[in-house]
């Protein structure tokens, strides 16, 4: 790379929380007057920040990747970082931007679901500017559907948290408690994934009060989580094409039948001990067809129902040893010679859940892992307001990094974006922002 080159991206990222705010703009310049929009939750009476300020607040401290609500309060306490976001957001300046304290409360009483509409908008969008068409398979949206552990611990913060207990009927029993989530994301190509619908895996009042007997008691899981996550997808997007991307775990007539019912395809990682009966009347039918690496058989019997069968063996050289990987899968999809190859293509995106999700969001761009309220209501809305961050700091990193091919390590991003934003935006900086501005479209 010349001088000129070099000279040319440096000058490009001499303001990173600019540029971020920037795509922003272009790509769903309606955020915080949708935090303004939310219904408040507070007395009329008690009110010293705006909705806007408060979900505002929360949300740079989400984009920074700021480790805790105490150290939001630190970080965000300097006067440059007061009046910048302030001004960003179009609101009146205060001295200060409100306390961890403050936010807390204020989420423990905010309707999760104010924030879900914004994280349904924010989709809702990002399809209808069709410059995403070309991340879907066979005409249909790949939707992601995976479960992770979020926290863990001896201290049961809340009596939502799931239980698991060691050593049974020994001496030496004891319970750990653990709090869980089941997401769906959207595909979006080039690594781009957004969340579409978040269900809390949780214990409900009925266990927490133990009011029935051990035997009647069964906590929450990811397979009953499904089928919740489902209804709300639907409702939210009722005409919306989608294919299921999902692990072994969803083999089953339950999540069949419901994908079924709401004319979504599947495509779901299978094991053989998923559902043995699958794996014995593939292997019992001799004629198989085969194309390139794949083979397949369709209108193999489950249950009451029928379903496709596809193998894809991979081959790679690592170390100068051939390692051979063979991946499976069961789908509504018929499957042919063209489509085959494809199929196990949109089958191995799964992954991206665990990668550009999950991993992402626990390691390098984000805290999900941490409780950064004991309280219930609060950790959901902390949680969505992670999913939304993450989504616009995705499209920065995309359409600004790396359509300027500008070369990033993924923990340094949030530490510029919040060492960025410490330092005094000009007028013009905030003129060409104008994230405030009332957008009708």
């Amino acid at each position: 790379m010349g001088r000129k080159e070099q000279r040319i991206k440096n000058k490009l990222e001499k303001n990173p929380i600019k540029e971020c705010l920037s795509i922003q703009k272009k790509f769903y310049p309606r955020l915080f007057n949708k935090f303004n929009e939310v219904a408040d939750p507070r007395n009329s009476s008690y009110i010293d920040y705006s909705n806007r300020v408060m979900l505002g607040t929360l949300y740079f401290k989400s984009i920074c990747s700021v480790s805790s609500m105490q150290s939001m309060t630190s970080y965000f306490n300097k006067d440059e970082v007061v009046s910048n976001i302030y001004n960003i957001l179009g609101d009146k300046e205060k001295e200060y931007l409100p306390h961890y304290v403050t936010l807390n409360e204020y989420l423990e009483r905010l309707n999760p679901k104010e924030l879900e509409n914004i994280q349904h908008d924010i989709v809702y969008r990002m399809i209808r500017r069709k410059t995403f068409n070309d991340a879907k398979v066979f005409k249909k949206w790949l939707v992601i559907v995976d479960g992770t552990e979020l926290d863990e611990g001896l201290q049961k913060k809340n009596d939502n948290y799931l239980e698991r207990c060691y050593n049974r009927g020994t001496a030496e029993e004891y319970t750990r408690y653990h709090r869980s989530v089941l997401e769906a994301k959207i595909y979006f190509g080039n690594s781009l994934i957004a969340s579409i619908a978040t269900e809390p895996i949780e214990n409900d009042a009925e266990y927490s009060t133990k009011k029935l007997s051990d035997e009647e008691i069964k906590q929450d899981c990811e397979s009953k989580a499904f089928l919740r996550l489902s209804q709300k997808l639907k409702k939210a997007y009722p005409r919306l094409p989608i294919c299921i991307l999902a692990d072994g775990l969803y083999v089953s007539e339950k999540v069949i039948n419901r994908c079924k019912e709401y004319n979504w395809d599947y495509i779901i990682r299978y094991k053989e001990g998923s559902a043995s009966s699958i794996a014995q009347e593939y292997n019992a039918i001799p004629e198989k067809t085969k194309t390139e690496n794949a083979e397949f058989i369709n209108g193999i019997i489950y249950k009451d129902g029928t379903v496709n069968v596809l193998k894809y063996t991979e081959t790679k050289v690592k170390k100068g040893k051939e390692i051979t990987t063979t991946f499976e899968w069961i789908t509504s999809i018929e499957i042919t010679e063209k489509n085959a190859v494809k199929l196990a293509g949109a089958g191995r995106k799964r992954w991206k859940i665990e990668n550009q999700g999950f991993n992402r969001q626990k390691r390098w761009q984000g805290n999900i892992e941490h409780a950064y309220s004991h309280n219930a209501n609060a950790q959901k809305c902390h949680y969505l307001m992670e999913q939304i961050a993450d989504f616009i700091k995705q499209l920065y990193e995309y359409f600004f990094l790396n359509k300027n091919e500008i070369k990033k390590k993924q923990k340094n991003i949030s530490s510029d974006l919040l060492a960025s934003i410490s330092r005094q935006l000009t007028a013009k900086d905030i003129s060409t922002i104008d994230m405030h501005t009332v957008v009708y479209n």
